[in-house]
């Protein structure tokens, strides 16, 4: 008798779980995923074209809200949860909610999912949405140009159109996030690595995507999502961890797995964390992978024109994610308000409008930041209604691309950035040298 399955997810590890574990074996029957975090992922359809041959018709992509009748009445054996930057209470309540269902909780670990590379493969994961683990990759990226090596980055999944045409994706230049109908969070993701001259894969099938990767890099780098694991089994594993959310390395997941595989750990925002949380962390790592190599770095941020803040009411736009599902309650964004004498920070709640304003109900914790949300055209449009609403002298951009490629700012607005700064010795340039010396 086959199993019959539901993977929960947030289209992204879910279909890598299914696509390596699951798609050929069939002693499995996959009758759904469920969907969570992504605003309207749910009602559609895995298509059959990247489900294959066991799966003629497709499979269902429903809201996970639903899970419960679906158990009861789909007659599910087994539930695998395949979604992450979560707690471990959130995790252990779903397989609470699922066993008292009649199914059984899976949790599908990285030896069953990960795809060996050809080619030496970096990792690049972090404990939590925003630790700044896509700086850390710009980083690794910068050493590697310079001694020569051609690079692809592989970018965690976030497919939310179109997923047959986004089976394997490639990004070289701005009119590809175009051509491939990007939204804000993809964006937010491929932009700077583009910036950068660097070539960038994303999609479904991550072992597709991976060989194609492989005809044209000397080095493929992982740049993980959330707080996921990688997807790929890697020569020399990288994990950021976050002091401005001590204690989150032990009480979310996967993170601890990252932790633990984890060869070279840097803890960021050294420069802008209290000695406590930093040391508190530091014991943490060190206790879970007494091993790994410890390195401290620095987010240092630059403002394109801070005249623009000073002494104003300032409106800051911050990564979405990041505070969202993040969890995060501020960013780079707010730092340089603050530090650039913004007058006040205006509050944009009273002016959002429908999905943004939906944002807001769900995630109360925000205060008084606009997150980037474009998980489609009409979030973004109500992302740019909301802007035109808000009564203020100045907009600062904490996102990490140019957001004024998607949208206009009625008064005028400046950008911050910021990149990875390592403090003292070891460094990412020695440790790479050391560690992958012969592969590279």
């Amino acid at each position: 008798m086959k199993r019959r399955v539901v993977i929960m997810g947030a289209a992204g590890r879910d279909f890598h779980n299914f696509n390596t574990y699951f798609r050929e074996d069939d002693s499995y029957e996959v009758v759904a995923f469920t969907a969570t975090q992504i605003p309207d992922i749910e009602g559609r359809m895995y298509p059959p074209a990247l489900a294959r041959s066991l799966y003629p018709a497709g499979i269902p992509i429903l809201a996970e809200e639903d899970l419960v009748s679906i158990i009861k009445e789909q007659n599910i054996d087994i539930v695998v949860f395949a979604y992450s930057d979560v707690s471990h209470q959130y995790v252990m309540e779903r397989s609470a909610i699922v066993n008292a269902a009649g199914a059984d909780f899976m949790l599908l670990g990285p030896e069953s999912t990960m795809v060996k590379s050809k080619k030496p493969l970096i990792s690049i994961t972090a404990v939590r949405t925003g630790a700044g683990k896509s700086q850390t990759t710009r980083r690794v990226s910068e050493i590697l140009k310079a001694q020569g090596k051609k690079l692809a980055v592989i970018r965690h999944p976030m497919p939310y159109g179109n997923l047959v045409k986004q089976e394997v994706q490639r990004f070289e230049t701005f009119e590809d996030l175009d051509l491939h109908e990007c939204t804000i969070e993809e964006r937010e993701e491929y932009e700077p690595h583009i910036a950068a001259g660097t070539i960038v894969y994303a999609g479904v099938d991550y072992e597709k995507i991976l060989r194609q990767a492989e005809e044209e890099a000397d080095v493929v780098i992982w740049d993980g999502g959330n707080n996921d694991f990688s997807f790929y089994h890697a020569d020399l594993s990288i994990v950021v961890v976050d002091p401005h959310r001590a204690g989150h390395e032990l009480l979310y997941y996967p993170s601890g797995v990252n932790v633990r595989l984890a060869d070279v750990i840097i803890i960021n925002k050294v420069d802008t964390a209290s000695l406590e949380d930093i040391h508190f962390v530091r014991e943490n790592v060190h206790d879970m992978n007494p091993h790994a190599t410890i390195i401290e770095a620095a987010s240092p941020i630059q403002v394109d024109d801070p005249s623009i803040i000073r002494g104003k009411r300032v409106l800051v736009i911050e990564d979405g994610p990041t505070l969202t599902h993040g969890g995060m309650e501020y960013g780079a964004g707010v730092i340089a308000a603050k530090r650039f004498g913004a007058e006040t920070l205006v509050d944009p709640r009273p002016y959002a409008v429908d999905s943004i304003a939906e944002t807001y109900r769900k995630y109360p914790k925000i205060g008084q930041l606009l997150p980037a949300m474009g998980y489609g055209d009409q979030q973004i449009r109500d992302l740019q209604e909301t802007i035109n609403r808000v009564e203020c002298d100045a907009i600062v951009i904490g996102t990490p691309i140019d957001l004024g490629r998607l949208l206009t700012f009625p008064v005028p607005a400046t950008r911050v950035r910021y990149e990875l700064q390592e403090i003292g010795l070891p460094n990412l340039d020695r440790v790479i040298k050391n560690r992958l010396g012969d592969k590279l």
